[in-house]
């Protein structure tokens, strides 16, 4: 009898038991509310299938789709003093990093990377909206500058991926210090005559698009993107008028002048490399980069048995 209540039971127990299921398997969209299974939105890099919302995505997912077969290397960024203010409001800023470091895996907001995108060489960098709101700090300055720099050094292009609420509150005049460090880093970019794309995503605000999401060669904007310095509700809040539909959004701006091109994200690797090598004077890009079936020498079964191998006609040898 024990037998069968101390091992038998448990055992008939376990198969039947309910499972537990992880909590981060299905996505709900927060546009049409349909449930979207994790590796399917993925896929789509982090866009609704139903009706192409574009979610937030990490630098790490964007480059991995965006690189070619995911590959890329990142560029060192120069440490910076930890909490030079002592700020505290809620939490103490230290503490608010170390989780926000804890809840991302990343450093800080910002990631830089080299590689190769359609077998075109760049430097790229990215703004993490999920590490405290993409904000713009010493370390995302200093991010910024050493990707100019070692695309400079490497005579690449330099694309910039925005996502931002702003400069961080919690590191004051410093993280407002940025904007010139990192305006000053884009004039050496154009006097290396070096391309630099910015891609702003959703949203774009505060003193990032004050600065260097406002300053490229092509400015390219991921649909509906809210791209703006004050939010909507503050303007609304102080000239007490409502806005109109679709004001700050990144179709707005298109037909008001401010962007060059609204890409879906999927689209966005292409329209990249085509620009790229549009600005650097080099050809299209094609599969493979093979050479046209024109200039391909015609190939002919060999008349001779003891010589298996194709020859090449007296016509292409001309």
């Amino acid at each position: 009898m024990n037998w069968i209540s101390n091992y038998v039971r448990p055992k008939i127990n376990s198969l039947f038991s309910r499972q537990d299921t992880p909590d981060n398997l299905w996505t709900k969209c927060k546009e049409c509310g349909t449930m979207l299974f994790h590796r399917e939105l993925a896929d789509n890099q982090n866009v609704c299938t139903n009706c192409d919302h574009h979610m937030h995505i990490t630098p790490r997912a964007r480059f991995a789709a965006l690189f070619d077969g995911g590959i890329f290397t990142e560029v060192a960024v120069p440490a910076v003093v930890e909490d030079p203010l002592k700020f505290r409001d809620q939490k103490k800023y230290p503490d608010r990093m170390k989780a926000a470091q804890k809840a991302t895996g990343e450093k800080d907001a910002m990631l830089v990377a080299e590689g190769e995108m359609g077998r075109t060489p760049i430097v790229a960098a990215a703004q993490d909206f999920s590490f405290m709101g993409g904000s713009m700090g010493m370390y995302v300055g200093n991010a910024f500058i050493a990707g100019v720099e070692r695309a400079i050094e490497l005579k690449r292009p330099f694309v910039m991926f925005s996502a931002a609420g702003g400069a961080r509150m919690q590191e004051g005049i410093l993280s407002l210090m940025q904007m010139p460090r990192t305006t000053v880093a884009i004039e050496m970019l154009k006097e290396a005559n070096l391309p630099y794309i910015v891609v702003l995503t959703h949203p774009t605000t505060g003193g990032v698009t004050a600065s260097y999401a406002m300053l490229g060669d092509v400015q390219i904007a991921e649909p509906n993107a809210l791209i703006c310095f004050a939010g909507p509700r503050v303007i609304e809040q102080t000239i007490r008028e409502k806005l109109p539909e679709g004001f700050q959004r990144a179709e707005y701006l298109l037909d008001h002048g401010m962007l060059d091109r609204v890409t879906h994200r999927t689209k966005l690797k292409d329209e990249l490399v085509t620009i790229l090598r549009m600005l650097g004077g080099l050809p299209p890009a094609v599969v493979a980069d093979l050479p046209a079936p024109s200039k391909t020498p015609e190939l002919v079964a060999p008349t001779d048995d003891a010589d298996q191998s194709p020859v090449v006609t007296d016509s292409e040898k001309a």
